[in-house]
């Protein structure tokens, strides 16, 4: 599914090459099965992202996605932490990305949403939205999150549960996460440095990714087993047409 690579590279760190990939961007959101009103307002959160410095969209993003851990972008990090089952989901991730012929082609964990986005784009639109499904309850706390700090990125996972047809309660949701305490406060995150703890190697290594495309035999409405953790037994709770703009 286009829509998702497109989602992807906007959940990504962002980069020059979005003032760049304008027409291909809005021509990719006007052929997604969104809705009308979805469409029209991820177009405006292209525009809004191209009217920006690039500097400041990275600083943005930074103190958005890379402050605290409750917008963090790691799918297993709000329902395991830093537990041993996290490191096993991750395995098995893995395992998935590769039985579909994929390779990570840089330090990342499988997890990191934009990668796991860019994964399922070249799975079928069934498998795709199976896997959506599966992960819907994180994708909607990080929504609400995201409206709660009144963020625009808050659309885009809006559009994935659009696609999804996620039944979600977001009302009770925001309801919860009204109650939550930041974790990016001056305070919050150096309580969070004293109690870190150290790694070294792979691991403390993160980055932007891009995966190896499978081959079109491979990625041709595969039918990919899903084995993932059952998100909905979890506390994930806890830290018109595309037109031209106006100048």
């Amino acid at each position: 599914m286009e829509i998702l690579l497109v989602i992807s590279r906007l959940l990504d760190y962002p980069e020059e090459w979005l003032h760049e990939g304008e027409v291909e961007l809005c021509d990719a959101i006007w052929r997604s099965p969104l809705s009308r009103e979805t469409k029209e307002r991820m177009q405006s959160f292209v525009w809004k992202q191209l009217d920006r410095d690039i500097l400041d969209i990275q600083s943005e993003y930074d103190g958005l996605f890379e402050r605290g851990r409750s917008l963090g972008l790691w799918l297993f990090e709000h329902v395991h932490g830093e537990s041993r089952d996290r490191g096993q989901a991750m395995v098995d991730l893995m395992n998935q990305y590769r039985e579909a012929g994929l390779e990570i082609s840089q330090h990342e964990l499988p997890d990191y949403i934009p990668l796991f986005l860019e994964f399922i784009s070249t799975q079928g639109e069934a498998n795709a939205l199976s896997w959506l499904q599966e992960v819907e309850h994180i994708l909607a706390l990080l929504q609400a999150r995201l409206e709660k700090r009144e963020s625009h990125y808050s659309v885009l996972l809006e559009a994935l549960l659009e696609l999804a047809g996620s039944e979600v309660n977001l009302s009770e949701l925001r309801e919860k996460v009204s109650t939550e305490k930041r974790d990016d406060s001056k305070e919050a995150l150096d309580k969070e440095w004293e109690e870190e703890e150290v790694k070294f190697g792979a691991e403390s290594t993160e980055g932007c990714t891009n995966t190896n495309k499978p081959s079109e035999s491979q990625r041709a409405d595969l039918d990919i087993p899903v084995h993932w953790v059952d998100f909905n037994n979890q506390n994930a709770s806890d830290p018109a047409q595309t037109g031209e703009r106006e100048s």
